[in-house]
């Protein structure tokens, strides 16, 4: 008995963006890597958590995949790319890597809303939210990192960004949850 909830398509689609997972997961791994190698543990680290939740959202959706049925399709992923010139340009890199990250799980969303695979739209709206975290976290750092100076950091201003992000809480407050009171 064939106990397969899943059409090809969305198969394939949710596939592919699983692999897209993996692929972040790598390029947070070889940036924190290179941010290691430059001097920079807390950086190092706050990226090194990052290839870490990357990895969980792979196997969120593998996992899905397999609970609705379907056949998970493990393919080999890009080499990452090469590594950054300075800090602005790593997180300029991971933003627009984000960005792309987000278009992928809206065409998920978008192929299960034609579909009207109402299962699967639900799974993806987890991940809808959680792009707008990611893309917010990274914003936010690159606004600090311009406001400090961008590429000319002096050397304090790098010691201090290094030492806030070794620490910093990888969340940020949704935009559903902002009140007047508490913006």
């Amino acid at each position: 008995m064939n106990t397969n909830r899943l059409s090809k398509t969305i198969t394939a689609a949710l596939n592919a963006q699983m692999t897209k997972e993996a692929h972040a997961s790598q390029i947070y791994l070889s940036y924190g890597a290179w941010a290691s190698s430059q001097g920079f543990g807390g950086i190092a680290n706050f990226l090194f958590r990052h290839a870490n939740e990357e990895r969980n959202h792979m196997m969120k959706i593998l996992e899905y995949i397999l609970k609705r049925g379907a056949e998970v399709e493990v393919t080999s992923i890009p080499a990452p790319p090469e590594n950054p010139v300075n800090l602005l340009s790593c997180f300029e890199k991971i933003f627009l890597h984000e960005v792309d990250n987000t278009k992928g799980i809206y065409k998920v969303a978008k192929i299960s809303h034609e579909e009207e695979d109402w299962a699967t739209w639900n799974f993806m709206q987890w991940f809808v939210k959680e792009q707008i975290e990611e893309e917010t976290l990274i914003m936010n750092l690159l606004d600090k990192m311009k406001i400090a100076g961008g590429e000319k950091m002096s050397s304090n201003e790098l010691y201090s960004f290094d030492r806030d992000l070794e620490s910093a809480s990888d969340e940020v407050r949704p935009a559903q949850d902002v009140t007047t009171m508490k913006p």
